[in-house]
């Protein structure tokens, strides 16, 4: 795995980086945001770790650029040390893909980084890797999602978190479910982060729209249903 590390933070960031290269990752540091756009721009990486406090250029801008702009395609996890849903939000809405609070676990990064970069789709009887809903429409080959014919723009965590419940449709799929196999942990993330991004995920696919494609089983865990 190719890794590009913008952090400030020397402790941090060398926390990591050994970390990672210890597995058999390569790491390209960045210490500011200014130069962390400019590697991302012009090499190719695996995923890009962003902390959202950084100099020069904060990691809000720096992923506005690069997913809303610039047009790379680079799963995004940002770090943050605010741990505030507000903060959260607003790096999900400008196209990131995960998040993790710091302070944590090199163990978390690991199955969080992991996660993103794994890439994996079965194929359905004709050889086709489309998924239906009422007017939902699921193009896995082009990772595209549209809905009465608009396109709906997800990013990689939401589009895996939609494909989940679509290829487990009309049947009910737990917290512990989604962590398996959506973020591939196999522990409690400790956090609101399957609440944050279902809530984005149904105002994407939902609003406007004349019926709801998520329903909540209260107690249970959430459904999507013909």
């Amino acid at each position: 795995m190719k890794v590009l590390l913008i952090e400030d933070e020397q402790s941090v960031s060398s926390f990591i980086k050994k970390g990672l290269e210890e597995q058999g990752h390569l790491v390209t540091q960045a210490f500011d945001g200014t130069i962390g756009l400019k590697l991302a721009s012009q090499e190719d990486f695996d995923v890009i770790i962003l902390d959202v406090v950084i100099p020069g250029m904060n990691g809000i801008e720096v992923c506005d650029q690069l997913k809303n702009n610039l047009g790379v395609n680079t799963p995004i996890l940002m770090l943050t040390a605010l741990g505030t849903t507000d903060d959260i939000v607003t790096g999900l809405e400008i196209g990131a893909d995960d998040y993790l609070t710091k302070p944590f676990k090199f163990k978390e990064l690991l199955a969080r980084l992991n996660a993103l970069t794994r890439r994996t789709a079965i194929r359905n009887g004709d050889g086709k890797q489309i998924l239906r809903v009422k007017d939902l429409v699921m193009n896995l080959d082009t990772k595209e999602v549209h809905r009465d014919n608009k396109e709906i723009r997800l990013t990689a965590r939401e589009f895996k978190l939609l494909e989940y419940l679509l290829k487990n449709k009309n049947r009910v799929v737990s917290r512990t479910d989604i962590l398996e196999n959506v973020w591939e942990v196999d522990f409690d993330l400790g956090t609101n982060v399957i609440d944050v991004y279902m809530n984005y995920l149904r105002k994407k696919i939902e609003h406007g729209f004349s019926s709801k494609i998520i329903k909540t089983v209260i107690g249970m865990g959430y459904i999507i249903k013909d």
